[in-house]
């Protein structure tokens, strides 16, 4: 079970990773957030995979939580600009056709739960 959440964990972060550079995910600090947690994900799973220490499982479980986090505030932003966007275009919108529409909307809204996702796959990896 742990090889099988070490590469599911590794590929998460590599192909989320890629994804959001691919995606130019890096015009300003908001979007730099994922792509740094997974730089850092990445040094900190090295870490406790070489040696599985204490410290390591600990540094590993706080970034694990900060992607889970990410993934709450990157789902809040994109509807948020979404909204914006339907709003302005058509101001009269309201209630669930615009609740249905900014889900749909350009930005991924649920994209971001990915985040979410492997910082679960990533303390799961942490167990013992």
């Amino acid at each position: 079970m742990k090889k099988i959440l070490f590469a599911a964990f590794l590929l998460s972060l590599l192909g989320t990773g890629a994804e959001l550079l691919l995606l130019e995910h890096t015009q300003d600090a908001w979007q730099l957030i994922p792509v740094i947690l997974i730089g850092l994900a990445l040094v900190a799973f090295s870490w406790f995979a070489a040696t599985g220490s204490k410290v390591s499982q600990q540094v590993l479980r706080g970034v694990m939580l900060f992607f889970i986090v990410s993934g709450i505030l990157g789902f809040a932003l994109h509807y948020k600009g979404n909204m914006e966007f339907e709003m302005e275009m058509y101001p009269s919108m309201k209630g669930t056709k615009l609740i249905w529409e900014t889900l749909k909307g350009a930005t991924p809204v649920l994209a971001p739960g990915s985040m979410a996702a492997t910082g679960l796959l990533g303390w799961a990896y942490t167990m013992k």
